[in-house]
């Protein structure tokens, strides 16, 4: 006798609630902080002010187009109950860390249609060291995942069901707009969904109608924000088209962060990385075995339409992991080379690998049970183990600039007493923003992060702000001097050249024009 639904959702809803729960016990001083973290939450403020959607942690004050408008959208709308945006984040992630594991859990059930499955699953989500971290950074990942996955389940949904089937593609299309508005990386599971149709429908006039009525969920928000950036600011997300390389650091990373995914405990994964290009021939074999099985999968169907179609979820849970590869990609070498393979960036990709981890072991259940239950078992324990280190690491203090680094800064305490109207030149305008609420002015550079390109105009920028610390009406402040490169480091040592060194102290360093 099967125990009832009911039973399974309370489950669920337990995990669901714990997953809450412990991005708030884990985040008492708050959410981590990262120099996009203080745009998106001065976005918010800006919104709040009825200034619009605006670059409020810089002088210039521009309309925003580089971060769509998503999660300063949902702070903004939280703020409305007096709560600050910068505490609001806090609230706002943990919620949707709640939310995204009770999302997964269905999603594996959906999928396998076990309801152990989907509790599994939901709990592989829930103690991941790499995706709770996610959560608990103020960045767009968590609420991108959740758009993500809710579109993933109205979009199968479209599938199972003939009764009201337009409404949950149309309702997929508009979900995919929203994920869109929250992170540009969005155009991927567009792809993937467009694809997906061409793919799984029998007929080319259903392939043709789904795309259009799918596509009439998803352009009318996404052309809206298009048509603003185009009024305000002549660009639609801030982006050049400029051919930049991606690095052998930039690769390296994006290894590093995978192996802290799949081998979460740090000393076994100290130790086996001494093995040369271990985790990269892991990654990219198992890349290489989700690929054959997808275009296994996509051409066998598309080339005989009457066969059964594949199973949805883990179909398109496979094809956007190619598509968002493909779609960071892209945005590496051809539109943004600041662009790195950090842990947020590759976070979704992190979650469909789980959503495959527990396809595949609900398939290799039904051949032989007792190995897939010990397995489960140990990969469990094993993401525990790695979990509870990452959950101390994390009640330890603020991360990024939440940090007591940053807090108990003597040079930000000196910035902040300074008279209302001093302008601030600095290497770091968002933490300056975050601790004393004056935006910042950016430094002159000689390379521009985005396009890779020399920026123009490097002479007359230092002479300008040279200018404008000797009149006494700016000042110039530098932050974690010494940890930069030597190149870096001459840069600052030309802005700095004539100019009196008021604070020197935990490598900070502000210049003025007089003692």
């Amino acid at each position: 006798m099967t125990k009832p639904p009911y039973v399974s959702f309370l489950i669920l809803s337990l995990l669901s609630l714990s997953g809450t729960f412990l991005i708030l016990y884990a985040t008492p001083q708050g959410l981590g902080l990262l120099d996009d973290s203080i745009g998106y939450i001065a976005g918010a403020r800006s919104i709040l002010a009825g200034q619009g959607y605006r670059e409020a942690w810089l002088a210039s004050n521009q309309p925003v187009t580089h971060f769509p408008p998503g999660f300063s959208a949902i702070l903004a709308f939280v703020g409305l109950s007096g709560l600050d945006p910068l505490r609001g984040t806090r609230f706002v992630n943990a919620l949707a860390f709640g939310v995204n594991i009770f999302l997964l859990g269905l999603v594996g059930w959906r999928m396998t249609s076990s309801r152990v499955a989907g509790l599994v699953l939901a709990a592989l989500f829930l103690v991941n060291g790499e995706l709770f971290r996610i959560h608990t950074t103020a960045m767009s990942e968590p609420l991108y995942i959740f758009f993500t996955l809710a579109a993933f389940l109205a979009f199968s949904h479209y599938f199972a069901r003939e009764e009201s089937a337009i409404k949950f593609l149309l309702f997929a299309g508009v979900l995919t707009s929203f994920a869109y508005l929250t992170r540009y990386a969005g155009l991927a599971l567009l792809a993937t969904f467009l694809v997906s149709l061409f793919i799984l429908q029998d007929t080319w006039k259903k392939r043709l109608s789904s795309a259009g009525i799918f596509l009439a969920g998803f352009i009318p928000f996404a052309l809206a924000w298009a048509i603003r950036n185009r009024l305000l600011t002549d660009n639609a997300t801030n982006r050049k088209l400029v051919y930049h390389p991606i690095t052998s650091e930039n690769i390296q990373l994006g290894i590093s962060n995978f192996a802290s995914f799949i081998l979460p405990i740090e000393e076994w994964r100290k130790t086996l990385i001494k093995i040369p290009n271990m985790f990269a021939v892991i990654l990219f074999g198992l890349l290489l075995v989700l690929l054959v099985w997808i275009v296994f999968k996509g051409l066998k169907k598309f080339t005989d339409p009457s066969l059964q179609a594949p199973e949805v979820l883990s179909f398109i849970s496979t094809l956007y992991i190619f598509g968002y590869l493909a779609s960071i990609l892209s945005s590496m070498t051809l539109f943004d080379a600041s662009t790195k393979f950090q842990l947020r960036i590759v976070a979704p990709v992190y979650v469909s690998l789980l959503i495959m981890l527990v396809y595949s072991g609900y398939w290799l259940w039904r051949k032989q049970k007792m190995s897939v239950v010990l397995l489960t078992l140990a990969v469990f324990v094993f993401s525990l183990s790695g979990f509870t280190n990452t959950l101390t690491q994390l009640r330890k203090g603020g991360q990024g600039y939440a940090s007591f680094q940053w807090f108990d800064s003597e040079a930000m305490k000196f910035l902040a007493e300074l008279p209302e109207g001093t302008r601030i030149y600095s290497n770091e305008t968002a933490p300056v923003y975050l601790y004393t609420k004056h935006p910042g002015y950016v430094l002159p550079d000689l390379v521009d992060p985005v396009t890779g390109l020399p920026r123009g105009r490097f002479d007359e920028g230092v002479a300008e702000l040279q200018a404008d610390v000797l009149s006494g009406e700016a000042v110039l402040a530098l932050f974690d001097v010494d940890s930069q490169d030597v190149e870096v480091q001459s840069v600052y040592v030309i802005l700095a050249d004539g100019l009196y060194l008021a604070v020197n102290k935990q490598g900070d360093k502000i210049y003025t024009a007089f003692p």
